[in-house]
Formats: C-alpha cells, structure tokens, sequence
C-alpha cells in the first residue's frame, strides 16, 4: 500500500471562529477528529490515537474525561501490545 496522507482545507473562516490560541487549532482539530471517529467506530483506539498525535496513554485519559465508551477489539490489543514492546 501506498503511504499517502490527506490533506483536509478547513475555511479560513471555521478557524478564525475557533475560541482557540492560533498554535492550539491544529491539535484541536486532531484530536476531535480523532475522538469523533472513535467513538463512531471508524478508527481503532491506536489509529485515533496516531490521528490525534497522542501516545495511548494521553489519548485514553482524554477519552475518560469526556466519559466515551471504550471499543476494545482484538486489534487494539495487539496494538496495545506491539506499542507496550516499543515496537511502534
């Protein structure tokens, strides 16, 4: 598989209405996005967390403050273990 990114255009006019410090939008932006999908299912726990740009442990305490249910699969597990080994 090919490694692309995706790049996604947010108009200037979202970000200038964003209650947010002009360097925080970024992350911001991430780590909703990354919360979204999660919690609909679309990513893994380590696939939201590498959107989010989190290690698993900051991005399951930030799932916890905002009281989302976990999704554990078996693939998150193995994810969990290859990122417990530093394999990642």
């Amino acid at each position: 598989m090919e490694n692309k990114g995706l790049t996604l255009e947010i108009p200037y006019a979202v970000l200038e209405g964003a209650k947010l410090p002009e360097k925080e939008i970024e992350d911001e932006f991430r780590k909703e996005l990354a919360i979204a999908l999660y919690q609909r299912g679309v990513l893994s726990l380590g696939k939201a967390r590498l959107l989010a740009r989190m290690t698993l442990w900051q991005f399951e305490e930030l799932l916890g403050k905002r009281r989302i249910e976990r999704h554990y699969t078996a693939e998150d597990l193995q994810e969990d273990i290859s990122y417990g080994l530093g394999c990642q």
